[in-house]
C-alpha cells in the first residue's frame, strides 16, 4: 500500500535520490555505501530481499553523460554490491540492469540507476500471478542491518 500512495499522491516533487543523500541519514534512508561519486541505496519497494540500486551521486539522467569516474566508482559499488549479497544470503543468480528513459521503463528516468536483483532458484510463486501481490521473507530494515556491515 505504501507504493501505491507514494505512485498516486507523492508529497515529493523531486528526485528521492538526491533527497535521501542529502537527508543526512544513511540508515534512515538505506544508503549502504557511498563511494566517491556514487552510492549503493536499497530499494524500498523491492522484487527480492536485498533488491538494491546503485547510482552517481550527481543527478543525471543519460548514460552517455556519466564521467569516468563516475562511472568508475558506480562499477565498483556494482561489484561490491553483488559480492555483499552473495556473503550474506547466497543467491543462485542476479538480475543487474538499468532502464534509460521512461519508455524502457525508467521509475526516475532524470537520475540514472543501476538495479541488482538477487535471485534464488523458485523465488517466483503464483502470488504475483493471481493476486498481483508480492510476498517478501524479510522486512527491509532487516535487509539493511544484514547488508550494511558487508559494506
Amino acid at each position: 500500500m505504501e507504493y501505491i500512495r507514494s505512485a498516486t499522491g507523492s508529497e515529493s516533487t523531486g528526485c528521492f535520490f538526491c533527497e535521501k543523500l542529502a537527508a543526512g541519514n544513511d540508515e534512515a534512508s538505506y544508503i549502504l555505501a557511498r563511494r566517491g561519486s556514487a552510492f549503493v541505496i536499497l530499494n524500498a519497494f523491492p522484487y527480492n530481499p536485498g533488491h538494491l540500486m546503485v547510482a552517481p551521486v550527481r543527478h543525471v539522467g543519460e548514460l552517455e553523460e556519466l564521467t569516468n569516474d563516475e562511472l568508475g566508482d558506480a562499477s565498483a559499488l556494482l561489484q561490491r554490491s553483488i559480492r555483499a549479497l552473495k556473503e550474506s544470503s547466497t543467491p543462485d543468480g542476479f538480475n543487474v540492469g538499468m532502464n534509460l528513459g521512461r519508455v524502457a521503463g525508467a521509475g526516475v528516468p532524470g537520475h540514472l540507476h543501476w538495479h541488482v536483483v538477487p535471485r534464488w532458484n523458485g523465488d517466483t510463486n503464483f502470488m504475483p500471478v493471481i493476486a498481483d501481490t508480492k510476498v517478501l521473507p524479510e522486512a527491509l530494515a532487516q535487509t539493511y542491518s544484514r547488508l550494511e556491515p558487508l559494506f
